[in-house]
């Protein structure tokens, strides 16, 4: 608890505005809740954060490690989080995450990077193991020991050996091309097993934290009659390659080694001298052929190489060993992740050209070619895609839209891999597009007549006008009016508003004016207008006595 609060205090954070990126740093197995960084100070959002004007934070990993504080704008850890769970085989552990704030279209990135702590003691995969060795060995023979292992990193990491128990034998440490440390006991004086069959030695591995944890192994040499060969791999070192979806039960390599002697001294087993739970699981090692089978499916994504150290030991107890490097291929078994993380629903048909519409995020958890994405969108669709940051893409307008042309998309986005055959997956953006009053009403004919006979009684229906709208809504809808005309038009005639019918408002004289014409008008909810001519032609009546 010490240690985790020093490390606590010496938490750094850091921001670098120019590229978008937040970057902090917290100490493994912290409790859940604890404080990462002030996101809402570094980028400046007022609290809190989620009201002011919708914030996200994405983890795109398959846990959320981390939860964005709705009142304070702090992250913070959403579970404990293991730095060896995580990064087995890395030094330098990261997780990353996005906040979006979506009223700007805005996405930031952020790194945490998890510092290890001495939370892991040195072990041995056998709490006794046994040496046989010939009474004929002579001094300053080495042979290998198990290896302690500590997934801790650096100076929390193993450090350093120490060999108790009996005089015969003293303790070499070589350093291995990794770095790693691997102990060998060193006969410091012959055996004699007349004098002493058995030697019962302690291995202690030690870390280097503070305070430093240790492990021990037992170690019993039993001293055999002589034994003069010992056994030799074909191989220093094996290497294969295989891919991904290679079936479980295949054998992906034999390893071999020969020992001159004969009888039980000749007999050579086989036997997987340091090997993880984790890898011991995924390989088995017959122990009389040398086969390496596959015991359950590979996956290069969660890990694409191991390490095996196998040991061949005669029926005398003598031993060589090797080292089997196993890389696994990358096989394209991973389909391109396309998620929507805002988009619109409706977009007014006068929005200038360049609006972002949508904001998409892609992720193909494959490597290489296989691991590279292409996004597309239809090109007859007046849309197009625009990177923005890292794996985000932008849907914009390519052009003001045009509601009585299209009034809704539906826009398919399409994300395909590199791999071959490809691997796609797509999503869709429903666009509903919002009508502006930009169509004035049209007169069915530019000109309307009628004849009528005089004497006509009031309410006759003339005719009929009609104009039309490509607009919706109320900025469709078209009534109409006589407009500017001279009352004496308006003391004979009449439009109905609705329906366009003009209809007498008077009787009518032949012999006071046989010819009308005037001027209607239509008009849209949104106030503009048209115009059409009407021409009204009266026919005579015999309605007058001659006169003498």
């Amino acid at each position: 608890r010490r240690e985790r609060a020093l490390l606590w205090c010496i938490l750094v954070s850091a921001w670098e505005a120019g590229w978008g990126q937040l970057r902090y740093s917290v100490p493994e197995e912290m409790p859940k809740g604890s404080f990462v960084g002030d996101v809402a100070k570094d980028l400046g959002l007022q609290l809190p954060v989620r009201r002011q004007r919708g914030v996200l934070l994405l983890d795109n990993g398959r846990t959320q490690y981390f939860a964005l504080h709705e009142q304070t704008g702090h992250l913070v850890t959403a579970e404990r989080i293991d730095r060896e769970q995580l990064c087995r085989l890395v030094e330098k552990c990261m997780l990353r995450c996005e906040v979006i704030v979506e009223g700007e279209m805005q996405v930031y990135g952020i790194e945490v990077e998890i510092i290890d702590v001495n939370d892991n003691t040195p072990s041995f995969r056998e709490a006794e193991t046994q040496l046989r060795i010939s009474e004929m060995t002579t001094p300053g023979s080495r042979f290998p020991l198990a290896e302690a292992q500590d997934q801790d990193l650096g100076a929390n990491s193993l450090q350093s050996y120490e060999l108790s128990g009996d005089k015969h034998f003293s303790l070499a440490v070589q350093s291995g091309p990794g770095g790693d440390r691997r102990p060998e006991l060193v006969l410091a004086k012959a055996l004699d097993r007349e004098e002493a069959a058995f030697h019962e030695l302690v291995l202690k591995a030690s870390d280097g934290g503070e305070p430093a944890r240790t492990g021990t192994v037992r170690i019993r040499v039993a001293v055999l009659d002589a034994n003069d060969n010992t056994p030799v791999f074909s191989l220093a070192e094996y290497t294969v390659r295989v891919p991904e979806d290679v079936p479980v039960g295949s054998v992906l390599v034999t390893v071999t080694a020969t020992d001159a002697d004969e009888g039980m001294n000749g007999h050579v087993k086989y036997f997987l001298k340091k090997a993880m739970d984790q890898t011991s699981e995924i390989f088995h090692l017959d122990s009389e052929t040398g086969a390496i089978t596959l015991l359950q499916s590979l996956d290069y994504e969660e890990g694409d190489a191991y390490e095996l150290k196998v040991q061949a030991e005669d029926g005398g107890g003598l031993s060589d060993t090797a080292k089997v490097l196993i890389s696994v291929t990358d096989v394209n078994d991973n389909a391109p992740k396309l998620t929507v993380s805002s988009a619109l629903s409706e977009i007014s048909e006068d929005t200038p050209s360049g609006t972002v519409v949508a904001l998409l995020h892609v992720q193909d958890r494959d490597s290489g070619a296989n691991g590279q994405v292409w996004c597309s969108i239809a090109e007859m669709l007046p849309f197009r895609l625009e990177k923005s940051y890292e794996n985000y893409y932008r849907v914009v307008t390519l052009r003001e839209l045009d509601r009585e042309e299209v009034s809704e998309y539906n826009v398919t986005v399409r994300a395909s891999d590199g791999g071959s055959p490809s691997l796609w997956s797509s999503a869709v953006l429903s666009l509903r597009v919002l009508d502006v009053n930009d169509n004035a009403p049209v007169f069915a004919e530019a000109r309307y007549s009628a004849r009528l006979p005089e004497n006509n009684a009031a309410g006759a229906l003339v005719l009929t006008v009609r104009a039309t709208d490509a607009d919706a809504g109320s900025n469709g809808r078209v009534s109409y009016s006589l407009g500017n005309v001279p009352d004496d038009i308006r003391t004979l005639f009449s439009v109905d508003s609705e329906s366009g019918e003009v209809r007498t408002a008077g009787p009518l004289d032949f012999e006071e004016k046989s010819k009308y014409s005037f001027r209607l008008e239509a008009r849209d909810g949104g106030g503009l207008t048209a115009h059409c001519k009407v021409l009204i032609d009266i026919t005579d009546e015999n309605d007058n006595a001659p006169e003498i």
